[in-house]
């Protein structure tokens, strides 16, 4: 069902830009940073049963060694792009939707592509949380027709990258992960509202584990 013009402006205000059939998809940091730090914070006494210290403080301070900066994006910004969206609540599959509808065009994605750390795999696991759904802050998502350039510049910042997919023509959405196909759906609540301190993380205006952005600069 298509969204309304209000809905549509409101989506288009948070997406920069409009992808192009052909455009390479590309994730830039981490996904769900935010979101695992986060539940270390929140979830710290119960994770200690299975993690260690250096394990736990890794994923907690995970915004900020393996996030992508405001200065990095300021610089991307400066290469071909056609499309570009910071990501956060809802996670990567919640902007891969944004972005392919305020575009209204179809893409494909590999799921197994996306960069994602075993912290967050591990902690997520001991939830039952999907990753794809935590929240992203640290991450964005790029469509370009120079993909493999862009993975590159992070690449060499120390920033994980990667070609997850390309935009298409028709309204088709679609999410590989090996020989699973299955199409991308509209964005339900980010998985760190199953918590009950979930609801409250919105109004925290900050994320645990990540430096102040006059200190990354």
């Amino acid at each position: 069902m298509r969204l309304g013009q209000k809905a549509m402006e409101a989506l288009r205000a948070e997406v920069t830009g409009i992808l192009k059939e052909g455009d390479e998809l590309v994730i830039a940091g981490d996904i769900a940073l935010g979101g695992t730090a986060f539940i270390v914070e929140k979830e710290k006494e119960f994770l200690r049963q299975y993690f260690s210290e250096g394990f736990l403080w890794d994923a907690w301070r995970g915004p900020s060694l393996y996030g992508v900066s405001r200065n990095m994006i300021e610089h991307q910004k400066t290469m071909e792009m056609d499309a570009f969206y910071s990501l956060g609540e809802g996670g990567v599959l919640a902007g891969l939707w944004k972005m392919a509808e305020a575009s209204e065009i179809g893409l494909f994605a590999d799921l197994r592509k996306i960069p994602v750390r075993q912290e967050t795999i591990e902690i997520c696991e001991r939830f039952n949380l999907n990753p794809y759904k935590l929240l992203s802050e640290g991450s964005i998502l790029v469509g370009t027709i120079k993909g493999e350039e862009l993975v590159q510049y992070y690449s060499e910042q120390g920033i994980p990258a990667a070609v997850i997919g390309k935009a298409v023509k028709g309204n088709d959405r679609i999410l590989r992960s090996g020989e699973n196909v299955r199409y991308l759906e509209r964005p339900s609540q980010d998985e760190i509202t199953k918590f009950a301190w979930g609801e409250k993380w919105k109004n925290s205006g900050r994320i645990p584990g990540k430096k102040k952005e006059t200190e990354e600069c």
